[in-house]
């Protein structure tokens, strides 16, 4: 049975920092494409990062020069580092292994960054 599960999130002011983790169990985490996505209230889910097995990454614009997606493969873990955060960072943010292992979705954890 795949498992994720997210940890991290919380209330932070702006310009603050936060790092999420995601440890997966049930799977070959070591070639596991990941990513990390977000859902603001009324608003649809968008990726805000990814990693492939190899380490290779991506990002969206909005996040690029303040967030880092990184993994531990020992631990079976997926981190976000986010830094320099801002209001509009605040939404619940998922965790997700990608085909072709996945999609495996995680619960979520919340990030609110207000003053």
């Amino acid at each position: 049975q795949v498992q994720l599960v997210e940890s991290g999130g919380g209330l932070v002011q702006p310009g603050g920092s936060l790092r999420l983790s995601c440890v997966v169990s049930g799977t070959f985490f070591s070639i596991a494409a990941m990513a990390w996505y977000r859902q603001a209230p009324g608003k649809q889910r968008e990726l805000v990062a990814s990693i492939t097995g190899g380490g290779s990454t991506n990002y969206v614009d909005s996040v690029k020069g303040r967030f880092t997606i990184s993994r531990d493969n020992a631990k079976n873990t997926v981190y976000l580092q986010m830094n320099s955060l801002k209001p509009e960072d605040t939404a619940v943010y998922y965790c997700l292994i990608r085909p072709p292992l996945g999609p495996y979705w995680g619960q979520g954890t919340q990030v609110t960054v207000s003053s």
